[in-house]
């Protein structure tokens, strides 16, 4: 029993920092979209302007965009040649990370406009009426529209641990630097070492598995 275990943890010792490093850029990633997405989707939800229809239309347009042209975008801005090229992003994590958000933020932002803006609005007329401050009333909001905030933050995590087109193109999948879940399963795939890319396969599921049993015993308690 000790030898099969030792023998397991040294034939998938490499897995792990792969793991880690996909959960790093995926939290990390979803973190920095919900922050500006929610913020930018709770003032639009709550103000009518001339160009907020349109506004929504490229959104969803965006929520829809294929990763890859995400990809050649940061890539395009990574580069030596590019504007940001100085920096020397390319190939990093912090690149995958710039191209997971810019990939998640559309997600984040529309579902959370299309979700709380008939709630939101009621909530701020109550506020006003109690002489809430602006402050008190974005508090209210998030604490009202919590588990729906939450279940879009899952949403977009979920699309970023999934994502390997962009970060392929931005991280060059790298051993020990900038491979992630996902890119580890194209390049044992193409390998022929099914076993390991169905170990990580697995590893994505129970994930996923993991966060929804959690969103679901908090949607249950509230």
């Amino acid at each position: 029993m000790f030898e099969f275990i030792k023998g397991f943890f040294t034939e998938y010792n490499d897995m792990f920092p792969v793991i880690m490093l996909s959960l790093k850029v995926s939290v990390t990633s979803t973190l920095i979209a919900s922050i500006f997405g929610m913020t930018l989707a709770v003032l639009t939800a709550l103000n009518e302007f001339k160009l907020k229809k349109s506004l929504m239309r490229v959104t969803n347009t965006l929520m829809s965009l294929p990763p890859v042209l995400i990809g050649l975008l940061v890539y395009m801005l990574l580069s030596r040649k590019g504007p940001l090229g100085s920096f020397g992003l390319l190939f990093s994590p912090t690149a995958m990370i710039i191209s997971q958000s810019l990939l998640v933020f559309p997600i984040i932002f529309g579902l959370t406009v299309s979700n709380i803006s008939e709630s939101a609005k009621e909530i701020q007329l109550t506020c006003m009426s109690l002489g809430a401050s602006k402050n008190d009333t974005l508090k209210a909001i998030i604490s009202e529209c919590r588990m729906q905030l939450l279940s879009i933050v899952t949403a977009g995590f979920g699309r970023a641990v999934s994502e390997v087109g962009a970060v392929m193109m931005v991280g060059g999948n790298i051993k020990a630097k900038t491979r992630v879940m996902t890119t580890y399963i194209a390049l044992e795939t193409g390998k022929g070492n099914f076993n390991e890319a169905v170990f990580i396969g697995i590893v994505l599921l129970f994930i996923s598995f993991f966060i929804n049993t959690v969103l679901y015993r908090l949607q249950r308690r509230e």
